[in-house]
């Protein structure tokens, strides 16, 4: 089952349990996800890949994790809460997402395979490993952890 269906289903029994916050975050993934269809059928393509309807719900829990700092460096807890709470469900509709040391050793693998030894080369190992982790891991996180490894604290 796709993204998208699965999404519809969830609405269904979002709207059965009357979980409000549930079904406001669920739709609005499938509001994004149409908005995207409808703005690639002019190039000829019918509907998003499974690869892009799952970078719409990594753009959308980026968007939460950031406005949950706002809200937390304003002293609004209350807003911070409801968009924990959006985040925790778009994060079931992500892969898992990986450990730590797992990002460690693929970024270490990029690392040596790039030849790169300074933080004057991070962006080609950034790039490479932002292709093979996402979806997997936090942008933010890969970016510190690169810095780190290449020397640049």
């Amino acid at each position: 089952m796709g993204l998208k269906e699965r999404i519809s289903d969830d609405i269904k029994l979002a709207m059965k349990a009357q979980d409000k916050i549930r079904l406001e975050t669920v739709r609005n993934i499938k509001k994004v996800i149409l908005e995207k269809e409808s703005a690639i059928r002019p190039s000829g393509q019918e509907s998003l890949t499974e690869e892009q309807e799952i970078e719409i719900v990594v753009q959308l829990a980026k968007q939460r994790r950031d406005s949950i700092a706002q809200y937390q460096q304003a002293g609004r807890t209350d807003l911070a809460n409801q968009e924990t709470q959006e985040l925790t469900i778009l994060e079931e509709y992500l892969p898992k997402q990986l450990s730590d040391d797992e990002i460690s050793q693929i970024i270490e693998t990029i690392i040596s395979q790039t030849g790169a030894t300074s933080t004057q080369e991070m962006g080609k190992v950034i790039g490479t490993a932002m292709q093979q982790l996402k979806g997997k891991a936090d942008g933010k996180k890969v970016q510190e952890m690169v810095k780190a490894k290449l020397g640049g604290e």
